[in-house]
């Protein structure tokens, strides 16, 4: 295969969607905004009732045990937000004029991911560093941890893993799909409440039948990661709702490889719909 003939359209696709993106800068807003808005009234509201879990430092705050579900939570809504890009191309024609170029269909699939994962990394990122300093100008309650250089850069990379996964996924969902509003109603249904069943939100252990649906989320998995790293090279003991790191990765690298894998199955399938 002509390596220019690949990687060309991937390096286009990604691209065109960080042109889209900073000429629509609103959804910075309602990536980054709102997670924010709710570390700080969330971390205001319930540092007072917080019990850390048995894995956890006593000293632990909400605001500390939210942080790495914020982080995922941001990861998340821009996939959402430029996975919805897929519908408006088809409706536009332009996804017609893509499929119809002699480029390969993998190409296409790592393209539209690949741009996506770019813009949820940066606003992670942006995030790992306005978070923590919210608190010094009193906006914030106090975290109780100082992220390392090292442990920074192990949860840059281990968000990038956890954003082609969800990019992946909003890809799978949005592909066959006509409107915008029905792919609202899903995340509604199905995307934001993986998130809060991931132990984001929540610690798992003592849920009773929560816990098991928490054990089976494989995003529980990538923010166990995260918080892991958090901490690096201080290690977390693995307990009930804290699963260990190899796992983590190792769950997550799963996550990537199947919604990778159907994303580019549903493109290269000859179906009606990818015609329209």
């Amino acid at each position: 295969m002509n390596r220019t003939a690949f990687f060309l359209p991937v390096w286009t696709l990604s691209l065109r969607e960080l042109v889209r993106f900073f000429r629509q800068r609103t959804r910075l807003v309602g990536a980054l905004g709102q997670p924010v808005i709710f570390w700080i009234l969330f971390g205001a509201g319930l540092r007072g009732s917080f019990q850390p879990p048995d894995w956890a430092p006593p000293e632990m705050t909400y605001q500390e045990y939210f942080f790495p579900g914020i982080a995922v939570l941001i990861v998340l809504f821009t996939a959402i937000f430029s996975t919805i890009s897929i519908i408006e191309d088809r409706r536009e024609g332009f996804l017609q004029g893509v499929l119809a170029a002699p480029v390969p269909r993998v190409s296409i699939v790592l393209g539209k991911i690949g741009g996506g994962t770019i813009l949820a990394v940066i606003q992670a990122v942006l995030f790992l560093i306005v978070g923590p300093a919210l608190h010094f100008v009193g906006l914030a309650p106090t975290m109780g941890v100082v992220v390392s250089v090292s442990g920074g850069i192990l949860m840059l990379a281990f968000l990038t893993l956890i954003a082609i996964g969800l990019t992946a996924l909003g890809y799978c969902i949005a592909w066959p799909m006509d409107s915008t509003q029905g792919f609202h109603a899903v995340m509604s249904v199905f995307l934001f409440p993986m998130w809060l069943l991931s132990g984001a939100f929540f610690p798992g252990e003592g849920s009773g039948w929560l816990s098991w649906i928490i054990r089976l989320n494989p995003l529980t998995y990538g923010v166990a990661g995260l918080r892991r790293l958090m901490y690096f090279p201080q290690e977390l003991p693995t307990g009930n709702g804290l699963p260990g790191l190899p796992s983590c990765l190792a769950v997550t690298v799963g996550f990537v490889a199947v919604c990778v894998a159907l994303s580019v199955w549903q493109t290269s399938s000859p179906h009606a719909r990818n015609t329209r």
